[in-house]
């Protein structure tokens, strides 16, 4: 009955937006590399021992918990406190365990044993009983009071300690990086207390689902404080996010802000981190074992030798982290590196005359020192590259001034060298240097081993080339390319016009080689000059590569430097590099950025359906079928126009001026702006999404109505329909009051769910009567065509009068399909706080604060006055105009202020209802 009542071209429409939606989805959640991160194991059995916390902190807090992790002889000895490490505190996230801290906690212990226990960390984990705190922000608040006290805890174990710490270092998973940050807003809380902040797949920047309003007041405050107080927070700070297999906590929402007076924060996709190089999900990037022992190197670099505690010198824990987590020179850390370097002992000296040069060492008995001199060079080149195959941590190339074979000193230019998954590679450009007179690659002796070296002179122009994208609606149906056909080392490709969240591509790269017979290694690497979002792929030619392009973080206005595409390629080979668009990328780019806004844009559709479906029943009496009206009234022209002439309204002051005196909220449009996430199309795009998601959500609830009503009739005697309309029946009142007591003493988003299934049962009571009404009509009418002559008169009337029974029950069920529609985002969206509140029951029976609490006390009467209403009582009611215009607006409204706070979304949908149920009454 819903399907005949579309044509095909809508029922093609709607399969389309599923397949679009599909494909968008397919990217998010599979379009991604393999997870390439190897497990960290423990090597001894991991132990948590319980910290015993006050008896005062112990009753505030029941559900949550302080433990210290530790493995075998370690956990033994440190039973019996206090203890003389290092303190680190790790935090875990949204339903999140506190033994997650094993995998950093046992590679940090293997890494003390290495050195003799000459320095250790002790790591602690809280445990917040897995709290849904990404889903329900109503803990947030208490959790940050938790840590506070867990930190001073912490502290007081060392006391008496020759080296005791006064502050500690917090890692942070998922929303514990937040609730790690929230700490500086707490009044009594000293800054000093933490020397470090780590925060793995945090989202800093917005809740991923802003479902209820203490979230986003916890956000606000939290970022409003750090921005407000940039000049006064010292804290460094490290956000470490996991790239495009997070499907959970998308990286964009990871980098922290840049602030002009906070320059101690960094932001890095895993992906970009030296040493690590691959994307991590939500979870694997606490156990992923090569971004763990890149932290727990970096930890190590960060202790001082004469407190044996984490070094409070910022400039030091900035470097370390750039060392370890930015750009890593393949050499160890170290706080003064030693500029100029010895070039002495017996060691042989090679000059080479050519401006591009390779070298095989195996099984070298002899050092040996190689010198370029740079002066024929700079007349007829710019810059100089140089690369070796050998990963050790040795200086390895040098500048001499004003020499002329060899120099007995040189400045040491390994530490401007980056690491790259198999070579480390340095590019100089001559004008930089210009008191150089030789560069020196140097050669140590080895036995065993074999590696490259290569070194050669260029122009710039001749290395780098530009590729300008393709358009955005080409749709991967035409592509553009460059041969790179000369028998360089390096190429740098500058991606033109590429620089939105929007646009994604295809990279193919097909290399090809003549005349090779060994493996041959390329590595082309992304790279992104405004965020740290670079990625690598490592591929073994002659082969043919594809590689993604799309972005975490738009290019900021007043950037001018573009995207790269730094190819380290194999001079006998040549390149064809070719870019086209990728449609199915650029819906998952939505789907990842504005797939939460979904609920909000499916809700404005259903609302317009509904107030068409109100206006019917005003103007004909009769009340159309939800399928019809939602192709009627479900437009995007009837939205979008009016939030986009908001939003350039809001532009002038005098209008600014006017929203702020009507205490109005921003407008959602105007902070997706802000965080450069204004797609063109977006809102035609996900409302388009939103009408096919209500289409198909009306055809499933529809349907289920329907079975349960035939299972009601299997399981229980055919029940009639009604003869007299009651609005408020005798048990009406009692349940009213029942409920709102429930949603008082519990949990408001319980009392809702109970709402929504009474009202459900009566749509199927209903629905299960009109079914009876109709098979007893047909059985009524054989039987009675013997009396038809007698009875004429009388027969007549009485079809008449059963005929518009069954009509009414008609209309009264597709009202009600509609109102269930409805409800069903309202119970949607309000379960996140059901379900925190069912997990901490036996903590915890009433829900405090409680988000769903005062929609609950005003939506449990208005559904029981609507379980019981049918379109014959208020056909005639003059306010059913009013109601029937209402719903157009708040269609408006929810876009306007619900897409990026979907808690709003119910506020505007319990108005019409509202006054739906107010017109049995006027």
């Amino acid at each position: 009955m819903f399907l005949h009542l579309v044509n095909l071209w809508n029922l093609a429409f709607y399969a389309l937006m599923v397949f679009m939606a599909t494909l968008g989805l397919w990217d998010v959640f599979f379009g991604f590399e393999e997870n390439k991160c190897s497990m960290s194991y423990m090597f001894e059995y991991p132990e948590y021992q319980k910290i015993e916390l006050p008896k005062k902190l112990a009753k505030r807090y029941p559900a949550y918990e302080l433990y210290l992790y530790g493995e075998g002889s370690y956990a033994e000895e440190h039973k019996i406190l206090p203890l003389t490490g290092i303190p680190v505190l790790f935090l875990p996230g949204n339903a999140g365990s506190y033994k997650q801290v094993r995998s950093v906690g046992s590679i940090a212990l293997r890494k003390a044993e290495d050195i003799d226990f000459k320095y250790h960390f002790d790591f602690f984990s809280v445990n917040f009983n897995e709290e849904l705190v990404a889903l329900y922000g109503g803990s947030l608040q208490k959790q940050t009071k938790f840590v506070h006290e867990c930190i001073k805890t912490i502290l007081k174990l060392y006391k008496g300690q020759e080296f005791a710490p006064k502050s500690v270092a917090i890692i942070g998973h998922s929303m514990g990086g937040l609730v790690a940050r929230a700490l500086l807003t707490l009044k009594n809380f000293k800054q000093d207390l933490i020397n470090l902040l780590i925060t793995q797949a945090t989202p800093h920047v917005a809740p991923v689902l802003p479902l209820d309003r203490f979230i986003t007041d916890f956000y606000m405050t939290v970022n409003n404080y750090w921005i407000l107080n940039a000049r006064h927070i010292n804290l460094t700070t490290l956000s470490v996010a996991g790239g495009f297999r997070d499907y959970q906590v998308r990286s964009g929402l990871t980098f922290l802000p840049k602030l002009s007076h906070h320059t101690s924060a960094l932001s890095v996709v895993s992906s970009a981190v030296p040493k690590t190089w691959v994307s991590t999900d939500h979870l694997s990037i606490v156990w992923c074992k090569q971004l763990q022992l890149t932290t727990i190197r970096a930890f190590f670099d960060l202790i001082d030798a004469d407190t044996k505690q984490i070094t409070q010198n910022p400039k030091k824990k900035l470097s370390v982290l750039n060392h370890h987590f930015i750009r890593h020179p393949a050499k160890h850390f170290e706080e003064n590196p030693a500029i100029i370097s010895d070039l002495t002992g017996t060691s042989m000296w090679v000059p080479v005359k050519v401006s591009k040069w390779t070298y095989v060492a195996y099984n070298e008995s002899d050092k040996i020192y190689f010198t370029f001199p740079l002066a024929n060079h700079r007349k007829i080149y710019t810059h100089v590259y140089c690369q070796s195959t050998m990963l050790d941590t040795n200086s390895w190339i040098f500048g001499c001034i004003n020499s002329t074979s060899m120099c007995r000193q040189g400045i040491d230019l390994s530490w401007k060298a980056e690491l790259l998954p198999t070579i480390k590679s340095l590019t100089l450009r001559l004008q930089d240097y210009p008191s150089l007179s030789h560069l020196v690659v140097y050669v140590p002796s080895i036995h065993g081993s074999k590696f490259v070296v290569d070194c050669e002179f260029f122009k710039k122009e001749t290395r780098t080339i530009q590729l300008p994208v393709t358009h955005l609606f080409s749709f991967g149906l035409s592509s553009r390319k460059v041969l790179l056909n000369t028998s360089g080392l390096f190429y740098n490709i500058e991606l033109l016009n590429f620089g939105q969240i929007y646009q994604a591509f295809k990279i193919n790269v097909v290399s090809k080689c003549s005349g090779v017979k060994e493996e041959i290694t390329s590595i082309y690497k992304l790279h992104i000059p405004w965020s740290y979002e670079d990625s690598l792929t490592i591929a073994q030619v002659p082969s043919s590569t594809e590689i993604s392009l799309k972005l975490h973080i738009a290019q900021p206005e007043n950037e001018s430097q573009v995207a790269l595409l730094k190819m380290y390629t194999s001079s006998d080979c040549q390149y064809e590099v070719t870019v086209k668009t990728s449609f199915s990328q650029i819906l998952g780019q939505v789907v990842r950025f504005h797939g939460g806004a979904l609920p909000a844009y499916v809700t404005s559709s259903i609302l317009l359906a509904y107030g068409g479906q109100l206006y019917s029943l005003f103007s004909t009496g009769h009340c159309l079928e939800y399928a019809t009206m939602l192709d009627k009234q479900a437009k995007p022209y009837k939205v979008d126009p009016f939030v986009l002439m908001i939003k350039f309204l809001l532009g002038y002051k005098w209008f600014k001026e006017l929203w702020d005196v009507l205490l109005l909220p921003e407008l959602d449009a105007i902070v997706l702006t802000s965080q450069s996430m204004c797609f063109p199309l977006v809102s035609l795009i996900l409302f388009l999404f939103g009408t096919c998601t209500a289409y198909w959500g009306g055809l499933l609830s529809s349907t289920s109505v329907r079975l349960l009503s035939s299972l009601w009739l299997a399981l229980k005697r055919p029940p009639e329909l009604p003869k007299d309309i009651k609005m408020i029946s005798l048990d009406l009142p009692f349940l009213t009051i029942v409920l709102i007591i429930v949603s008082w003493t519990t949990c408001g988003a319980f009392a809702i769910l109970l709402t929504y299934l009474y009202y459900v049962f009566k749509i199927v009571h209903l629905q299960a009567s009109l079914a009876t009404f109709k098979n007893s009509q047909t059985v009524n009418l054989k039987h009675s065509r013997r009396n038809e002559k007698k009875s004429n008169h009388h027969k007549d009337s009485t079809v008449h009068y059963l005929h518009l029974s069954a009509n009414d029950a008609e209309d009264s069920l597709r009202m009600h399909n509609t109102v269930i529609n409805l409800l069903t985002w309202i119970v949607l969206l309000s379960m996140p706080s059901l379900i925190y509140w069912l997990k901490n029951l036996r903590y915890y029976f009433k829900l405090s604060p409680d988000p769903c609490k005062p929609l609950a006390f005003i939506l449990i009467p208005t559904m029981a006055i609507l379980g019981n209403t049918h379109t014959v009582s208020i056909k005639s009611s003059k306010l059913l105009k009013t109601t029937s215009q209402f719903p157009l607006p708040l269609a408006v409204g929810v876009i306007a202020f619900g897409s990026a706070h979907l808690y709003r979304v119910p506020c505007f949908v319990f108005i019409p209802l509202l006054l739906h149920a107010l017109c049995n009454f006027m």
